[in-house]
């Protein structure tokens, strides 16, 4: 009998621990964001300035860089060159060819007296080779594993740093969707090989990437990371306006929800997001089909079949139809797992960063987002969204209509759970 009691005491417990993970937010958005303003209305960049955390900044370049070939490279290059250096904080770090040529250049610096710092996710890293992690530790690489896995944080197991971030000598940094695992390597030509963006940042908003990768870092060390070292001074680089802000659970966790839902509240013509994973809640989907009743074109592009995540994909399509149906243009992208992650509004603003479409990114990980006010910009990336609508296929209401019946039953388990997803 006392077993039993005992049994059912620690199960029940178990059970409301796990639980937790499910919790969303205290405080929430409950109504829909009026369209008070345009994109290019001085109110808008006032507002998301304050309202978003971290004030916008002039004088910096963003360079993007498409798919493994000319994003590894990249970052390899820029860390080889560290002096002082070099901050990093990503959520995949796999076994693999990409993961030992970046162990090789964080453990080169060290070597040579460089500062590395890492913050991995645990979850993220689970299959990281324990001999590549011992090897850059010994050569005095300071690598933290972000909420590795024990008895009392279980509550919050699920809460993830998905942020991708890398900062050297606090003069350059790179921020995207691309993780260190071999499936980002290559140019998006096969299935194996992923379609993704990351971006080159240089310019006084370098500073507000360094102190993103602190806020993680002061979670896991209780240290703080300052200096010339770290934040020296920092001159105009070019001419582009933007800010970097962050999301987390336990502090700013609507952040990212706000900010999308000012974006489309103020867009007065055109709206193109790419998505990795698109599972939008109410008061989005209610954002989107009031800018669409406004006349705002919105074209959406995702993954096709060829995803990382079935049941991410079954679940955003359960709520297509309302957006389909007031003529929101949907594109599922065929080639390979399409993992970018952007939206553009009027061909004046850009955002960037690690950051989904979708509830887990806006309730349950750590994020960060760079927001470009710059028409050069936009335009660039307008040409790269384009590119990338050329492989895809355009998924109608009669198709969201008369999807198989084995999709629309797998949605009723799944969408309870879509902000796990």
């Amino acid at each position: 009998m006392i077993w039993t009691i005992v049994i059912t005491v620690l199960a029940t417990i178990l059970v409301a621990v796990l639980a937790m993970n499910f919790a969303t937010p205290e405080k929430k958005l409950e109504r829909k964001i009026e369209h008070r303003y345009g994109v290019s209305d001085p109110q808008f960049r006032r507002e998301m300035g304050v309202l978003l955390g971290p004030a916008i900044l002039p004088g910096n370049r963003i360079t993007d860089l498409e798919n493994g070939d000319e994003i590894f490279p990249a970052m390899l290059q820029a860390i080889g060159s560290a002096q002082k250096t070099v901050t990093f904080e990503t959520y995949i770090y796999w076994s693999g060819d990409i993961g030992k040529k970046f162990a090789a250049a964080f453990i080169d610096r060290a070597r040579n007296g460089v500062k590395v710092n890492l913050t991995i996710d645990w979850a993220g890293s689970v299959s990281m080779d324990a001999d590549l992690l011992k090897a850059m530790t010994d050569a005095g690489v300071r690598v933290e594993r972000y909420r590795p896995l024990h008895w009392y944080t279980l509550g919050r197991i699920n809460n993830r740093t998905h942020r991708k971030l890398l900062v050297v000598d606090g003069r350059i940094a790179f921020t995207g969707g691309v993780g260190i695992g071999d499936p980002w390597q290559g140019h998006a030509q096969d299935p194996d090989h992923w379609r993704d963006m990351h971006f080159r940042i240089e310019g006084p908003v370098v500073g507000q990437v360094q102190s993103a990768f602190n806020d993680n870092w002061i979670k896991t060390t209780g240290q703080l990371l300052n200096g010339a070292d770290y934040f020296p001074p920092l001159a105009p680089a070019g001419t582009m306006d933007a800010h970097m802000f962050i999301s987390s659970p336990v502090g700013g966790s609507e952040s990212m929800h706000l900010m999308y839902l000012m974006v489309i509240a103020a867009a007065e013509h055109s709206i193109d997001l790419s998505a990795a994973y698109f599972i939008p809640d109410d008061l989005i989907t209610k954002a989107l089909v009031a800018a669409r009743h406004r006349g705002v074109k919105i074209r959406i592009l995702m993954p096709g079949e060829n995803t990382d995540s079935d049941a991410a994909r079954v679940a955003s399509k359960a709520g297509w139809g309302p957006l389909l149906l007031a003529g929101v243009e949907m594109y599922e992208y065929e080639p390979t797992m399409f993992h970018n992650k952007m939206l553009i509004v009027d061909h004046q603003m850009v955002s960037v960063g690690s950051t989904n479409f979708d509830l887990r990114s806006f309730q349950l990980n750590d994020e960060a987002s760079l927001n470009v006010y710059d028409a050069g910009f936009a335009n660039r990336m307008t040409e790269v969204f384009e590119q990338d609508l050329k492989p895809t296929k355009q998924y109608t209401y009669q198709q969201w209509k008369h999807r198989p019946w084995k999709e629309k039953f797998a949605e009723r388990f799944l969408i309870p759970l879509k902000s796990q997803l």
